[in-house]
């Protein structure tokens, strides 16, 4: 891609105003602008704005031309359109020009690699895909929707370190969730659905991955994984779509189960306890309330506190598979809780009880898979 401050060259339309074929086919006539108004009762006024295009043909003109110059009313409705139209994309362009340096930031290479976005050939397209890609006008209406004051996920530090980079990563994952089948959100169908995905975390990605979806959709939470991008060092994140269909979204940071599981309970309990106007980011600095309230949800849905207290007592490997098996769970979540709680060393032999995870592939927005590394 070419350097975005780069002066692109441009062409710019030959915008021929309607008026001016009007003055020829009068001029063909033998007929002056003054009996150009007599004849069509129209005031001289208005037909001296209309030949350099200062006024518009309307469609009741257009009729009054035919009648008087012989020539279609549908040519002269056309003539404006095309004229009003060039116009537009003129002034778009002048607009969108004088907003180059606003891309500075985007992950653009990101974007276009998981065909987000084409490659564009200029700094103007550059930026109309990139509005487009976000859904709204102009730079101002992106401030506007992703850095307002009111908005609740740039609370988080790695938002306001580098929004664009979060934001469009943030906006990956919508686009995707939108276009998901999903039913509206039911509170206690969401809880059986975390419950039978709870016991999915010792099959291997092949298994979970779909039925976690299905479960989630059809309890009105759209699933839904996306890779990470540059300078967006984001875990997961949790945010209502509409006022019936909840979002988690997540990476796959860390590359193991431990940590993919209590990220996807983490924001499963955002949805559970937070409001629905909130959006939260997951990027380990988990100091507010929500965020210590999500991960207690997590850490005791996952190992309920009554079998917590067996934690410390757990000294070898085979302890910690038996206890795994006892609760349900996948071994590498025990190890992890083990190690948060300073029980167990990062460097001991358990830790490769922990299963890998990785990016299979990655053929276009939304479309990525997982499987165990």
């Amino acid at each position: 891609m070419k350097p975005i401050n780069e002066k692109y060259p441009h062409q710019a339309e030959l915008i021929v105003p309607p008026g001016a074929t009007l003055q020829e086919a009068i001029d063909n006539l033998g007929m002056s602008q003054g009996e150009l108004a007599l004849r069509t009762g129209l005031s001289k006024k208005t037909i001296n704005q209309i030949i350099p295009g200062h006024e518009p043909i309307t469609y009741e003109t257009a009729e009054r031309l035919e009648r008087v110059t012989g020539v279609p009313a549908s040519l002269w409705n056309n003539l404006e359109a095309t004229y009003r139209g060039r116009l537009a994309r003129e002034k778009e362009r002048e607009q969108l020009a004088r907003a180059r340096d606003w891309l500075r930031g985007f992950p653009l290479k990101d974007l276009i690699r998981c065909r987000a976005i084409e490659e564009q050939a200029d700094g103007v397209s550059c930026v109309r895909a990139a509005l487009t890609f976000f859904g709204v006008n102009s730079p101002e209406e992106w401030e506007a929707v992703w850095s307002s004051p009111q908005a609740a996920f740039r609370k988080s530090a790695v938002f306001e370190n580098d929004p664009k980079a979060v934001a469009s990563w943030l906006r990956l994952g919508e686009r995707v969730g939108r276009a998901l089948p999903c039913a509206a959100y039911d509170k206690e169908k969401f809880k059986e659905a975390l419950a039978q995905i709870r016991g999915l975390t010792i099959e291997g990605p092949e298994v979970f991955v779909p039925r976690m979806k299905e479960l989630c959709a059809g309890a009105g939470v759209a699933v839904v994984f996306v890779r990470e991008i540059k300078r967006a060092p984001v875990s997961g994140a949790a945010y209502w779509l509409s006022p019936d269909r909840a979002m988690i979204q997540m990476t796959l940071r860390g590359k193991s189960d431990d940590r993919f599981w209590f990220t996807f309970f983490h924001e499963a309990g955002h949805i559970l306890k937070h409001g629905k106007k909130e959006k939260f980011i997951d990027d380990d600095c988990q100091d507010g309330p929500h965020e210590q309230e999500a991960n207690r949800f997590a850490e005791e849905f996952l190992i309920p506190p009554a079998r917590a207290r067996e934690l410390s007592g757990l000294k070898t490997r085979q302890q910690i598979i038996d206890f795994a098996r006892f609760i349900g769970i996948t071994p590498g979540i025990v190890v992890g809780r083990l190690q948060k709680l300073n029980f167990l060393g990062y460097q001991a032999s358990e830790n490769n009880l922990k299963r890998g995870l990785r990016w299979v592939d990655e053929p276009g927005e939304g479309g990525v898979e997982i499987a165990s590394a």
